[in-house]
């Protein structure tokens, strides 16, 4: 099941731990996602406050 951080909001597969912020804070309590390909061009990347490319949860719940 994926999670998603608690922290930067980056979805994961597998693992405890965030590859993009290294936070252990993870839930599967979330909905909704972005897919940000290119974080230094992308204007909705810039908006999340988003670094670094990959998949996104919208909403992440405790």
């Amino acid at each position: 099941m994926e999670k998603a951080c608690k922290v930067c909001r980056y979805i994961i597969s597998q693992g405890e731990l965030c590859p993009v912020c290294g936070s252990t804070s993870l839930t599967t309590k979330w909905n909704g996602y972005i897919v940000i390909l290119n974080s230094e061009k992308s204007d909705i990347a810039k908006k999340l406050n988003i670094k670094a490319n990959g998949t996104y949860a919208l909403n992440v719940g405790e």
